[in-house]
């Protein structure tokens, strides 16, 4: 039952939304101050544990009669968790989420409230559109990546816009998942691609603009290593084991994406411990679901 429990989280996903926020600390320059707090981090770390799990609990409900059809072996459908207590567990998570959040500042609490609002929407009504749907499941990312930066308020405004990066970046990974169950279209996984080439030269541009492209680079280059040979078993053959592997791989590879913003904004060895993220996703991976 707690095995159960916890696959509706996505333990694997959980530790990916943490590097999204120690990325948005970094961008916001929290590292960088001499004798900063951990308190506030740790916070926010356990918000977006909170807010994430939540909202993939959410999923598998609205799911719930789908994933009978398509995913009998979910813990729904199996009948091992039942729809009321993957409720009760979903919205405690996103109290959880939100009341850490307001433990930092106001700023991250409403942020926290946007994610929540943001992942239900996605849960019930976004995944069923081609087009809003991935946009939408971006949306929830870089509002998770804006929750990091919201360590220090006054620095939500100036870097608002870098959500952008990781909207483009899932709603990549979200166009490949359609095709998980039933196969994908090629056109849609190298569309994917290119979306997934832009994010790689945007971070490289601000990695530049902030004189930090040499410690962004190894992380860049990694990310590109783990990100494109699934996609291109995909296209090549786009059925749906080789898909979800490319989705698994999306995923999983946020953290080294983040080491990467880690490494623009901050400095090598606080990009190293972030990267150091992905064994542990990794190693949860092989025992919960990542998609």
């Amino acid at each position: 039952m707690l095995k159960a429990l916890l696959s509706l989280t996505r333990p694997a996903n959980l530790v990916t939304a943490v590097a999204d926020v120690l990325a948005g600390m970094a961008i916001a320059g929290y590292f960088l101050i001499p004798d900063s707090s951990p308190a506030p981090a740790g916070w926010l770390s356990l918000a977006t544990v909170g807010l994430y799990g939540g909202g993939v609990v959410f999923n598998d409900v609205f799911d719930a009669e789908l994933d009978a059809i398509e995913r009998p072996e979910r813990p729904i459908p199996s009948g091992i968790v039942s729809k009321s207590t993957a409720i009760g567990l979903g919205i405690a998570l996103l109290i959880v989420g939100i009341g850490a959040s307001f433990m930092v500042n106001p700023t991250s609490g409403f942020l926290a409230i946007a994610i929540s609002i943001a992942s239900l929407v996605y849960d019930r009504f976004g995944k069923h559109h081609n087009l809003l749907g991935p946009v939408n499941m971006g949306l929830c990312r870089g509002l998770n990546l804006l929750l990091g930066v919201s360590i220090l308020p006054d620095q939500v405004l100036p870097w608002a816009w870098v959500g952008l990066v990781p909207i483009a970046y899932i709603a990549a990974i979200t166009m490949i998942s359609r095709g998980e169950v039933h196969g994908g279209s090629p056109t849609t996984l190298r569309f994917a691609g290119i979306l997934y080439a832009l994010v790689i030269g945007c971070v490289a541009a601000l990695a530049q603009r902030q004189q930090q492209l040499g410690t962004a680079l190894p992380f860049l280059a990694l990310f590109g290593y783990y990100i494109f040979p699934p996609l291109w078993r995909a296209v090549k053959e786009p059925v749906g084991k080789n898909i979800g592997m490319a989705v698994k791989a999306g995923v999983l590879s946020l953290i080294v994406m983040n080491a990467a913003w880690v490494a623009a904004f901050a400095n090598f060895p606080m990009a190293f411990l972030v990267f150091c993220l992905l064994p542990l996703s990794r190693f949860l991976a092989k025992a919960f679901a990542v998609t």
